[in-house]
């Protein structure tokens, strides 16, 4: 009886605005391997949720993607992962170096039966290690 009615409280709190869309950037490859982890020092947590009902989103696709320790892209810094039943999702790797005029940076492109396509970044703050960020996707 708790569980279901603090599962009902965090479902009514949950912002269902939308994900900021942010661009794509020139070094998005498709095809990312399915893996949850691409290094150690950073982990970014999430759930994927509708924007019209607030509802988490099992089995979304999140591709992600960012620039290696020394500040270049490769193969090495891609995953693929899918949302659990719950909606949540947890990806860990490096932490995002900035690199030229860019801030650090994780890319993330998210799709889901249904819903719009969301590609957007997450913008760590200098130091954390630890990250959570709401992909809210848009029905079609």
């Amino acid at each position: 009886m708790l569980a279901s009615v603090l599962a009902a409280l965090t479902l009514a709190a949950a912002p269902c605005s939308a994900t900021r869309a942010d661009q794509l950037g020139p070094f998005y490859v498709p095809n990312a391997p399915v893996r949850a982890k691409v290094g150690t020092g950073h982990v970014l947590t999430g759930v994927v949720r509708s924007t019209r009902t607030c509802r988490p989103l099992a089995r979304a696709r999140i591709e992600l993607w960012l620039a290696g320790p020394e500040g270049d892209y490769g193969p090495a810094w891609r995953a693929t992962l899918f949302s659990r039943a719950n909606g949540s999702y947890r990806f860990e790797s490096h932490v995002p170096p900035a690199y030229s005029s860019r801030p650090p940076h994780i890319h993330l492109r998210v799709s889901a039966r249904g819903f719009r396509t969301l590609v957007t970044q997450y913008y760590p703050r200098r130091g954390q290690t630890r990250g959570t960020f709401a992909l809210v996707l848009r029905p079609r």
